[in-house]
């Protein structure tokens, strides 16, 4: 693919480590990890008009407004310093975004490589963010919030699981085992679709 940067999507619930494997894969390849919860969570920070429209909203653990999400996503994606790759992580989170996303991402060249799916149970899922809510200052990790996360996720998100599968980019991923464990499933799965870029 002569340079080509790796352009992937990290897919799964809250608590499945989409984060922290999401900046692992950015790393591997040389290229940015933009995830939508940090960008939203750094407005609400500052204060910036986004921020406030979206501060709420993240609080009661719903999904933020197509439109601001696409608006600032889709500015980090085309963003003039970008090196025409990225792992993208929350974003994006229905069916609607991700067709606004394809439509733009088909007119510039930077489609997915791949969408890689971190699989967890439920229980396992609960016990993770219970666990990251006890050590972490969030909005959105306290424990009525994190049951309305997984809902949402579940009415919302889980239908983008068939939309990539038909467009046969989906990994499917135990999301389960160690941190490095899942590190390597996802680096072996990947590797043969874009090997990481050569260090000198």
């Amino acid at each position: 693919m002569g340079g080509e940067r790796l352009r992937a999507l990290m897919l799964g619930p809250p608590g499945s480590g989409k984060g922290t494997q999401g900046q692992r894969l950015a790393a591997r390849h040389g290229v940015p990890h933009l995830s939508s919860g940090e960008l939203l969570r750094a407005h609400v920070r500052d204060g910036t008009v986004l921020g406030q429209a979206a501060a709420d909203t993240l609080r009661r653990g719903d999904l933020i407004a197509d439109d601001l999400v696409n608006r600032i996503m889709l500015e980090q994606v085309l963003a003039p310093n970008a090196i025409g790759g990225f792992v993208l992580d929350g974003f994006p989170r229905t069916v609607a975004q991700a067709t606004a996303a394809y439509d733009l991402a088909r007119r510039h060249g930077i489609t997915f490589h791949a969408v890689v799916l971190l699989e967890i149970p439920p229980e396992q899922l609960l016990e993770r963010l219970t666990v990251r809510g006890q050590l972490s200052q969030r909005v959105d990790d306290t424990p009525a919030t994190i049951r309305h996360r997984i809902d949402v996720y579940l009415d919302h998100t889980s239908p983008l699981i068939d939309y990539y599968r038909q467009r046969d980019v989906l990994e499917q991923i135990d999301g389960t085992g160690t941190i490095d464990e899942v590190t390597a499933a996802i680096n072996s799965r990947l590797d043969h679709l874009l090997p990481p870029p050569t260090v000198p």
